[in-house]
């Protein structure tokens, strides 16, 4: 077991437990070693939270996670390589400001109940909602912590976070341009593809095989 999973991986989680506004019970995590571990194990085990993990193969047992990797991480960063100590530090500061940004700004729909009628299938949903709003009718939260998310939230310009937000995005553009550059790929086709959609990033892949293909048969 490496010293990161053994060091970061439980600071990590003691980190996001002070940013939440209500108490952490449980972890459903992957089957990844960062989090199959002894270490993290013993973290919970300690802190009397509930450890699961979903099943192999089967992306759907996290499938909220799931969804929000792709409409909230992939469509803010893309699909690019980040692999420098400058682009860990832009990102940081991304996930913050995105954080912000969406939990206060940026209502939902969740399914209300689910229908079925023959081979249809009809759904109702709740109300958009932000998720701070939605901690406010919440319960469970005490009210000392909804009166520290109202503050926080007076205090907010959501134009001025998206713009912050967009410089950022810029400047992960910016590197990931220089390190794409040297390899001979041209700026225009680093920002395509920096942001492009999942089914694009398929496309994309899709056809380099297949003119790859054609290439060799065509020898």
């Amino acid at each position: 077991m490496t010293i990161y999973t053994k060091l970061i991986t439980p600071s990590a989680l003691i980190e996001i437990r002070e940013c939440l506004p209500f108490q952490l019970l449980g972890i459903d995590s992957d089957n990844g070693s960062e989090f199959i571990n002894q270490h993290l194990l013993r973290y919970c085990e300690q802190n009397r939270i509930t450890f699961t993990r979903a099943r192999r193969y089967r992306k759907n047992d996290n499938c909220y996670v799931e969804q929000k990797n792709y409409s909230v991480i992939r469509r803010a960063v893309g699909y690019h390589r980040y692999d420098t100590e400058e682009e860990l530090v832009l990102l940081n500061q991304l996930y913050k400001v995105l954080g912000v940004y969406t939990n206060y700004f940026q209502p939902t729909m969740k399914l209300k109940e689910r229908e079925r009628r023959g081979s249809q299938v009809k759904k109702r949903y709740e109300p958009a909602q932000t998720p701070f709003r939605r901690v406010l009718e919440s319960s469970s939260v005490p009210a000392r912590q909804k009166a520290r998310l109202k503050r926080e939230y007076e205090d907010l310009n959501p134009a001025e976070l998206k713009r912050r937000i967009t410089a950022l995005q810029n400047k992960l553009v910016d590197i990931a341009s220089r390190k794409m550059r040297i390899a001979g790929v041209e700026l225009r086709e680093v920002r395509e593809a920096a942001f492009s959609s999942r089914e694009d990033h398929r496309l994309n892949s899709a056809q380099v095989k297949l003119s790859v293909k054609r290439s060799s048969s065509t020898r």
